[in-house]
């Protein structure tokens, strides 16, 4: 077994502590990872807390990682030692169904293994990027380019391609209206997209504290959505609107600013029911669908289209030590927009 350092939780209140974990041996077609830098998401703090299921502790959080290859398995072709890698939300899958044969592990029938908080095919309890070695086959590893600093890239494994996948999916570009709801890790991330695809965007926010801040990050309008004004002008606007709020929203007011055949995507995941009215959807043919990252060549897709366009997210390079407090921030909307943990901290007391 690799023994690799990390910072986990042992129960659902943390904090987090110094601890040590073991990663298996190199198989055939797996790659070692040294990593440099592991990206906050709301999701970790959901998992941890046990606000999606029961928690297995302890527990690592962490599926926005980018590192280095330091050793690869007798059978790998993909990489070499050297190479600048990411890793997102999911490690495996079956490989073998419908969904993973068209590339869309993140939907595999027989459920992709998450890369923390799941049971892989070696029946070891998966831990994620808060540490400093991950194991992981070469498969699901994506090469992160050159025109990406490692500490910005780290993020878009999750937020980046979080928000490229239903972008892409629903036709993002010229001529088209797109709204985001929130401008946080995702949304920020979304804005960035949406604008480089040459969609028109919009910005929904609870208030206009972020106007600046939005519009400076490829928006065309920015609304409140706490001014009842805002629902009546922009009524049947929307080609489609991403929701990536983790909260309890009106949602059926949201779906009233689609235009006829729009679609309301929620990547967002609040652990509360979004309670939808039939009558929100039928009279304009409007959908409200869900979309869960995006499969391994589209997040390839996502690097490179980032680094052609030079996008990257907007980050808060913090120390091993400061993650509880990021947390707590996280909770309180208190970051522009992305916490990145710098692995190297690891050690410090």
């Amino acid at each position: 077994m690799i023994t690799a350092n990390a910072r986990a939780v042992f129960n659902q209140e943390g904090p987090f502590t110094l601890t040590a974990i073991e990663r298996r041996e190199l198989q055939p077609y797996d790659v070692l990872i040294e990593i440099k830098y592991a990206g906050i998401c709301h999701s970790d703090i959901h998992s941890a807390r046990g606000e999606w299921g029961p928690v297995q502790y302890p527990f690592v959080p962490g599926h926005e990682i980018a590192g280095i290859v330091t050793r690869v398995g007798s059978e790998v072709t993909k990489y070499s030692a050297g190479d600048r890698v990411g890793v997102g939300c999911m490690v495996d899958s079956c490989g073998e169904c419908v969904h993973c044969h068209n590339g869309d592990e993140q939907y595999c029938l027989h459920g992709m293994t998450g890369t923390y908080g799941s049971v892989d095919r070696y029946g070891q309890y998966t831990q994620g990027g808060y540490s400093t070695h991950i194991v992981v086959t070469e498969d699901f590893v994506v090469r992160i380019p050159d025109g990406l600093e490692l500490d910005a890239a780290a993020p878009l494994l999750c937020a980046g391609i979080t928000t490229y996948s239903p972008l892409r999916h629903w036709g993002a570009g010229p001529g088209k209206k797109i709204a985001v709801v929130g401008l946080g890790g995702l949304g920020h991330m979304a804005v960035k997209l949406a604008h480089a695809m040459e969609a028109e965007v919009t910005v929904l926010s609870q208030s206009l504290k972020k106007k600046e801040d939005g519009l400076q990050l490829g928006a065309d309008h920015y609304y409140a959505t706490s001014d009842p004004e805002t629902f009546k002008k922009l009524a049947g606007s929307f080609d489609l609107i991403v929701n990536t709020v983790s909260a309890k929203i009106d949602i059926n007011a949201y779906l009233s600013l689609l235009a006829v055949d729009g679609t309301l995507v929620n990547v967002g995941a609040p652990s509360e029911p979004l309670p939808v009215q039939v009558f929100s959807l039928i009279p304009q043919r409007r959908s409200f669908a869900g979309s869960s990252i995006g499969g391994i060549r589209e997040t390839q897709e996502m690097l490179d289209f980032c680094a052609q366009h030079n996008i990257s997210p907007e980050i808060e390079v913090i120390s091993a030590n400061q993650i509880d407090e990021a947390w707590e921030r996280v909770l309180a909307s208190d970051v522009r927009y992305r916490f990145v943990i710098d692995i190297s901290t690891m050690m410090q007391e």
